[in-house]
């Protein structure tokens, strides 16, 4: 090619490569470019995808004898762990007996599985809501799991890829860089020079879930009613949710195709802050995924960030305005999030990883989302309830008004602090009463919603815990409004320009009086440590509910 061939190659590929950033968060100078027309790939990802939410129905339906085995082997690990525990670290007390105690469970879950991994992995983003060893010990289920053996790693890729290794890879490090409920990531460079991660399904685990929806789907009907927690959650939904988001994290096109949708939903937001790791053009398939090696320090590394100059209070901010956007705006946002699925680049930016659980909502549900955040930003609280029951978490001819009065929503709300914990245990077995008769449950799009604030809980323990809530809310409530203000006004018929920020609402959940101007996430962990306390020196527990009393 002469010099006139390669000045006309270089502004091609130039402009391929704008193309590529215009349309998708990626990083600047990428080892390749993407263009989805040329994605092979891609194709029949949609019926892929409907295929797998038909075949839940099938998976959920219970068997009439329960799978024995499995209830065997979950009794024998937690069972073990527990009496292991009993006659050893807990004899010894305090600190020593909760680590123990965390250290043997961790160990127990890894050893059952992916299911059992994924509830470490809630846990472990849960600081403040669980005890401090807890957490820290089931950080390790992020991605830290014992990884399956190098040659069985060979045989996935060369099975999925259909070739040899070499043919693809100059190099494929033996060791992998992370190992969690799915599968484990190992760092590589392709043969045309790239450097890359692998991401390798672990070969028994589409067997290995099946299994264990079958368990859940077997016992899941017959908690409801016994204990409160697992009534208002609806355990027959939360294993539907588990086999939705866990039969898509099984097949990696999918995962692909949704960094591309998160990705386009960042760029189109204008979100200069996340940044999506491109997957390879070609290698994707089932049970491997290529994609660019991204790297940065992890989210709880606050002194290595600060001695880097980042603003971590600025990174939290970065992740929640984003993830808040993805699904107040466009319905569409990281379903998983927690430390293992993240890293914080040099230049502050947010890498983030792991797109198996996405949460897509339809327009019916964006719009209730999106009216259900409105309305608590301003103390609407009735609006509140009407935007959960137009999400489904509340039967579709739920009486409002009555649930008003019933919850004492419309009376001042009592300091739990200053409450004795049978108190507050009385209070709590009211609230739930009421809910399940009102048929009270939590849809997929507010349980990953949940599952995702519980992260922000415990990174803003981490990055910001003396950061001025309050004030990070009305900081927050003005982006939304000078950003997509127009957008709120014509989808929901509110305009936020209009009115202010009114967090007595906000202010009254967590017991404070209307005078309170500031709280940190260290005032409010220490507030959940005293109830805490409460219930421990009161020895008060929640007696079982019966939604038909």
């Amino acid at each position: 090619m002469g010099e006139e061939g390669e000045a006309v190659a270089g502004i091609g590929a130039k402009a391929a490569a704008a193309e590529d950033l215009a349309r998708w968060a990626f990083r600047e100078n990428g080892p390749w470019v993407l263009r989805r027309d040329s994605i092979g790939w891609l194709d029949g990802l949609d019926r892929l995808r409907a295929a797998e939410q038909a075949d839940v129905p099938r998976l959920l339906q219970p068997s009439w004898i329960p799978p024995l085995r499995r209830f065997g082997q979950a009794a024998c690990g937690i069972g073990g762990a527990l009496v292991l525990w009993w006659i050893g670290d807990r004899r010894r007390g305090g600190e020593v007996s909760r680590a123990g105690l965390s250290r043997r469970l961790r160990e127990a879950f890894e050893h059952l599985g992916s299911a059992y991994i994924k509830l470490g992995q809630i846990v472990s983003s849960g600081r403040g809501l669980f005890p401090d060893e807890l957490v820290d010990e089931f950080k390790r289920c992020r991605d830290q799991v014992p990884p399956e053996p190098f040659e069985a790693v060979r045989k996935v890729v060369e099975s999925d890829l259909g070739r040899p290794l070499e043919d693809v890879f100059a190099s494929f490090d033996r060791e992998c860089l992370a190992s969690a409920s799915i599968a484990q990531v190992h760092a590589a460079t392709l043969c045309s020079g790239e450097t890359v991660v692998v991401k390798v399904q672990r070969p028994k685990v589409a067997q290995l879930v099946r299994r264990d929806i079958a368990a859940m789907a077997w016992i899941a009907p017959r908690l409801v009613g016994r204990i409160p927690v697992a009534a208002l959650a609806n355990p027959p939904a939360l294993v539907e949710l588990f086999a939705e988001t866990i039969l898509e994290e099984l097949d990696f096109r999918l995962e692909a195709e949704n960094m591309l949708d998160v990705a386009h939903v960042l760029r189109d937001a204008g979100q200069e802050a996340i940044v999506v790791p491109r997957p390879h053009p070609e290698l994707v398939t089932r049970r491997v995924l290529v994609m660019e090696r991204l790297e940065g320090f992890t989210y709880d590394d606050v002194a290595g960030m600060k001695a880097a100059g980042v603003d971590t209070e600025a990174v939290l901010r970065s992740m929640m305005i984003a993830f808040l956007e993805g699904a107040m705006i466009y319905g569409v946002f990281h379903g998983d999030l927690h430390g293992g699925n993240l890293v914080v680049m040099a230049d502050g930016r947010v890498a983030l990883f792991d797109y198996g659980i996405t949460g897509r909502m339809s327009e019916d549900e964006r719009t209730a989302f999106l009216r259900l955040m409105m309305t608590g930003a301003m103390n609407d609280v009735r609006g509140q309830l009407a935007a959960i029951r137009d999400l489904g978490a509340l039967d579709a001819d739920a009486d409002l008004d009555e649930l008003m009065t019933t919850l004492k929503l419309d009376q001042p709300v009592k300091d739990p602090t200053k409450m004795s914990g049978e108190e507050i245990a009385t209070e709590v077995q009211q609230v739930l009463k009421v809910l399940l008769k009102q048929g009270a449950r939590l849809p997929k799009p507010l349980m990953l919603y949940a599952k995702d604030m519980l992260f922000f809980d415990g990174a803003v323990a981490e990055l910001a815990p003396d950061l001025n809530m309050f004030a990070e809310m009305a900081r927050i409530y003005t982006y939304f409004v000078q950003r997509h203000g127009a957008t709120i006004a014509a989808r929901i018929g509110f305009d936020p320009a209009q009115t202010s920020l009114d967090l007595t609402g906000v202010k009254a959940s967590l017991g404070l009086n209307e005078g309170v101007e500031s709280i940190t996430h260290r005032e409010l962990q220490e507030r959940r440590q005293i109830i805490q306390r409460k219930f421990e020196e009161s020895g008060a527990r929640l007696p079982r509910i019966d939604p038909t009393d």
